[in-house]
């Protein structure tokens, strides 16, 4: 059965990690477009708060303290949706962590905990909203990443975390389908995108961690995700940077793999010394924030991603400027070939 997605207007949505960057972002798009938002993470404080904000701009909202690792905690999360709201119609699954070194520096319980998060937490999030939605209809999303497709160095326990995420979503959404259940289930691809990621990162190198470039706004993925919980998609890449490495990762491994040799490790740390300042990995640390530190770097949109998101205002807009070109090109030069 074909999934039908509400308007946003007409929408609940759960996000996860909410409290900074992408889920922030999108949070707070979400209730400016109308739609019913539950913010949850682990920070209560950066909860309040953005709960706050969007209630002041005349949003609707609630939150949920809870650790997305325990699917306990996420029980209760879609419990609080029906409870108060009825029940959602879009759960985003977006809460992750990270940690930059090389893997035989990384001690077991930091791996393990990054796979509590980014694994464990889309796993269970995706199943209880599955066993929700799949009478009355809607959309799972998940937060992938560039590195689904192409691990990268320096974040390799990140990288097959967002692995095994593509892995459980492109099944599940088989096994919906196969269910016939008119439910959307859908992977996002963001690259290197502008939020406080390195600044909440485990960090066991001697630099501080920087994106590798060219890096996206938070709002752009944003943007993915509200779309995808309106029309149905499979995938979303955000970014040209994460569309050309999807691409190239099963044609062109060895190339990649010497790129990420010779240019990537160093991109990704900063000529600086590591500031210890902690992490997010076991606790909440430094919430609130959509953007985060990125020195000497250019924050852009993707055009690509507005393309894809958007073809129809993108084509007219794309035959404009032709045709602005070919008018331009028409002037002078016509009037020096009638002289």
């Amino acid at each position: 059965m074909k999934p039908k997605l509400k308007p946003l207007n007409q929408q609940t949505i759960v996000i996860t990690g909410a409290t900074s960057g992408i889920g922030l972002a999108t949070a707070l798009m979400a209730a400016q477009r109308g739609a019913n938002v539950l913010l949850v993470a682990r920070d209560e404080q950066a909860l309040a708060e953005a709960n706050r904000q969007i209630v002041a701009e005349g949003g609707r909202a609630m939150y949920v303290v809870a650790d997305v690792g325990r699917r306990e905690d996420l029980q209760l999360v879609a419990d609080t949706a029906i409870e108060n709201f009825g029940g959602f119609d879009t759960w985003v699954n977006n809460a992750g962590v990270s940690i930059w070194g090389k893997l035989e520096d990384v001690r077991d319980r930091d791996g393990q905990r990054l796979f509590e998060t980014n694994f464990w937490g889309v796993v269970y999030g995706s199943l209880i909203a599955a066993a929700h939605l799949r009478e009355k209809g809607g959309a799972i999303i998940n937060l992938g990443s560039m590195a689904s497709d192409r691990a990268v160095p320096l974040q390799g326990l990140y990288s097959a975390s967002k692995h095994a995420v593509k892995g459980f979503t492109d099944s599940l959404r088989v096994e919906l389908e196969d269910d016939r259940a008119p439910v959307s289930v859908t992977l996002i691809k963001p690259a290197s995108i502008a939020t406080p990621f390195t600044d909440h990162a485990k960090n066991y190198t001697e630099f501080e961690p920087k994106l590798a470039p060219p890096v996206y706004t938070p709002e752009m993925v944003a943007e993915a995700i509200l779309h995808a919980a309106q029309h149905p998609k499979r995938d979303v890449f955000v970014g040209s940077a994460s569309k050309m490495m999807g691409s190239m990762s099963p044609h062109a491994p060895r190339l990649l793999d010497w790129i990420s040799r010779k240019v990537l490790i160093n991109a990704q740390l900063r000529d600086e010394p590591a500031q210890r300042q902690g992490s997010n990995l076991y606790e909440p640390n430094g919430g609130g924030q959509v953007r985060g530190r990125h020195p000497g770097q250019l924050t852009r949109p993707s055009l690509y991603t507005q393309a894809v998101l958007h073809p129809k205002s993108t084509a007219v807009v794309a035959l404009a400027a032709v045709a602005a070109l070919a008018l331009w090109g028409r002037g002078p030069a016509a009037r020096l070939r009638r002289s």
